[in-house]
């Protein structure tokens, strides 16, 4: 099929970037590790509906105004790094952890869901990434069948990879380890959520 090489070159590229470190690798795992093995599940859910979203957003070529007019991607920028270290610092305090920990379990798998899916959304290297890499790629007359392939690759391999981490961050033994090592965890991750945002804050 025609586009079939194009559909394999997006899979590739975006593999690649679904397993570079970053936020949503910190959200994932420290969700997994310090909640349950379902809230872990519901963050990877949460990513994958946000990748879901920016190739729909690359798609419609809404990416493309995201990253490129300067107050829009300035307004995401801004958004996305006060959320980030809002979550960081949340983490850093060991009060608040036991209480989310301790909340009831539907909660904090929805919780878990609109935190994950948030981060990934307001994260405007996701835009860039879309916009250039994904809307440049997909042709602007492409089949249909191209448009659905591409969004069921990129919310599959999201699943997928968030997923695995999700499974092994919260096996017993990990989460063993975690609580001898709670607060000093909590506080590593929490240090690098901000400093990310901090990045993002002043990177141009």
């Amino acid at each position: 099929m025609e586009y079939t090489g194009t559909l394999v070159t997006l899979a590739s590229v975006f593999a690649l970037g679904l397993i570079s470190p970053g936020p949503n690798f910190v959200i994932v795992t420290s969700t997994a590790i310090g909640h349950s093995r379902r809230a872990g599940m519901m963050a990877a859910m949460g990513l994958a509906a946000a990748s879901l979203t920016w190739t729909l957003l690359a798609i419609l070529g809404i990416g493309i105004l995201i990253s490129q007019v300067q107050w829009v991607y300035a307004a995401v920028k801004v958004t996305g790094a006060v959320y980030l270290i809002w979550l960081g610092i949340k983490m850093m305090i060991p009060a608040r952890m036991e209480a989310a920990i301790d909340g009831p379990a539907v909660a904090e798998g929805w919780l878990a869901f609109k935190k994950a899916y948030f981060v990934s959304l307001t994260n405007p290297k996701s835009a860039a990434f879309f916009a250039s890499i994904f809307a440049a790629m997909i042709p602007a007359h492409a089949p249909l069948w191209l448009y659905v392939a591409t969004l069921v690759m990129a919310g599959s391999f999201s699943a997928i990879w968030h997923g695995a981490l999700a499974i092994f961050f919260s096996n017993t033994r990990v989460q063993a380890r975690f609580q001898a090592w709670k607060n000093q965890i909590n506080a590593v991750l929490g240090g690098v959520l901000i400093l990310l945002g901090v990045k993002l804050l002043v990177s141009r």
